[in-house]
């Protein structure tokens, strides 16, 4: 789209031509206001999270005018129902709550005042006949303590010649450390896994316990274990390569330099992983295509992505490159948040989640792959011939610039790759389990800030490989690192295959 408007001609025109003009101008001038409205939006959301695509403008205006509104108030707002829907919806409520079965029980009994134990009538004491059972979660706070290991010291009094024999120390994770394993392995799990900084686990060690413990120590325990899991991760990266698929994604991860100039660089987690097994993030310094390249090597499977260049001209000859439908849904569902009216963008849309629904139907019926090819042959290849019909359509109309120019263009310069699901079975619709495996580190992003050093990445990246996969495997990872940290350092190279996640839980159940 142009950036100036039609000009007035400079020979004299009659009024015919000046309307004509008048009006050209005028439609021009509708045109960018609709585009400006859109980038306006798009900014907005981008402010303040994706829960605000769920907002409306009047809503995120007055979240301009809030200077010091967070995130979660954004989320809590755009969960709010409206007062007329609340008062109009009357559901049963669902009864209370029941707590886990598996979580251990103590009871406690409530005996009565001594005036309801004496009967009013006789003044004879009351008999029990039963109790009135209640259940709620109770916590102890964790209880901190010091262990004094004392070695054993032998020798034989009647030989001094042979000396004296001490009993070996246990492995441990950071040897002559001033806390245990399970420190070291709560600090792991409270970092990765719930996001607390270690700043602030400095200081709740300082004020729970009086421990005054600095931030470089816990960091040194950190770096420890990416050191020790290391090796696991290219365990897993190997696993992953001898099998047949594999969906990546990349995520930004600011890297302290350290070059005086007080900026962090910006460097890249790649992931890669098989839909329902283990993971693995892989640091680079840049988001260019020699990341995927070295990683990939000579794979030879189905490698699913989003459509970005990158991961083009990767792995061995016979990659299979396929791409996801849910980036392609991405630009026409952002269309008709900038215009709910767009009848165009909702009839994509539309046709989109049907297609998603057949691969929902045969989720819900519990399929294997050849019954799901099978479904999708006779109904997802004539719903794609009405998808191309449709984009086609509506991009000889769109502004190219606009959500709905971007996302047509989007589906076909992909179009080869998107509909390459209907020749391997094995792919799904879209990599949403790589994204979702991205979150963590978004999250954590926000509370641990950045990377040290770019020596430090590929520690990091092994911890989230192996905290991550455990999420995947639905394995408790403290139990994990509990496992397999201690006295890993001395396992040999050819054993650590023995203990991935994938293998170790197939082991344990």
């Amino acid at each position: 789209m142009s950036t100036t408007p039609p000009p007035f001609t400079t020979s004299p025109a009659s009024e015919a031509e000046i309307i004509e003009q008048l009006k050209s101008r005028l439609q021009f001038a509708e045109l960018k206001i609709q585009l400006l409205e859109e980038r306006l939006r798009l900014a907005r959301i981008a402010k303040y999270g994706a829960s605000s695509e769920k907002l409306s403008d009047a809503q995120l205006e007055l979240l301009e005018l809030e200077p010091g509104v967070s995130n979660v108030e954004v989320e809590v707002e755009s969960q709010r129902e409206p007062l007329e829907t609340i008062v109009r919806r009357r559901q049963k409520h669902p009864g209370r709550q029941q707590l886990p079965a598996d979580l251990p029980r103590v009871e406690r009994v409530v005996a009565c005042t001594p005036e309801q134990c004496a009967c009013k009538g006789c003044g004879q004491q009351k008999s029990v006949i039963g109790y009135e059972e209640s259940e709620y979660l109770d916590v102890e706070p964790a209880q901190y303590f010091v262990v004094v290991s004392k070695r054993e010291k032998r020798a034989c009094r009647k030989c001094e010649e042979h000396g004296v024999v001490t009993a070996p120390l246990p492995p441990r994770i950071v040897e002559k450390g001033l806390v245990s394993d399970r420190i070291v392995i709560d600090t792991i799990v409270n970092k990765y896994c719930r996001h607390l900084p270690l700043y602030r686990q400095s200081l709740m060690l300082e004020q729970d316990v009086g421990v005054d413990l600095s931030r470089a120590t816990l960091d040194g325990w950190v770096l420890r274990v990416g050191e020790l899991l290391q090796p696991i991760a290219s365990a897993i990266k190997q696993e992953l390569l001898r099998g047949s698929y594999i969906q990546a994604d990349e995520t930004p991860v600011p890297v302290q330099t350290h070059d005086g100039r007080g900026k962090n660089h910006e460097a890249y987690l790649w992931q890669y992983g098989k839909p329902g097994g283990t993971v693995v993030f892989d640091f680079q310094m840049g988001r260019g295509r020699e990341g995927p390249k070295r990683f990939l090597g000579q794979f030879d499977g189905i490698l699913q992505t989003d459509g970005y260049s990158a991961y083009d001209k990767v792995g061995g000859p016979k990659l299979v490159h396929v791409c996801c439908w849910s980036h392609a849904r991405r630009y026409h569902y952002k269309a008709t948040q900038l215009n709910p009216s767009d009848a165009v963008s909702l009839g994509i849309v539309k046709l989109i989640d049907d297609l998603f629904a057949i691969d929902g139907e045969a989720r819900q019926q519990k399929m294997d792959v050849a019954a799901r090819h099978a479904l999708r042959q006779e109904r997802a290849k004539p719903l794609l011939e009405k998808i191309e019909k449709q984009v086609r359509a509506a991009q000889s109309t769109a502004l190219p610039a606009s959500e709905l120019g971007k996302g047509c263009r989007y589906i076909l310069n992909l179009w080869p790759k998107l509909i390459r699901f209907l020749d391997y079975p094995e792919a799904e619709l879209s990599n949403n389990l790589a994204e979702n495996s991205m979150r963590p580190v978004a999250i954590g992003r926000k509370n641990w800030i950045h990377v040290g050093s770019a020596q430090a990445g590929p520690k990091i990246a092994a911890i989230l490989s192996v905290v991550e996969s455990c999420r995947r495997l639905k394995i408790a990872a403290r139990d994990y690192l509990a496992a397999v940290l201690p006295g890993l350092a001395d396992v040999g190279i050819q054993r650590v295959a023995e203990l991935t996640p994938a293998t170790w839980a197939a082991r344990n159940r």
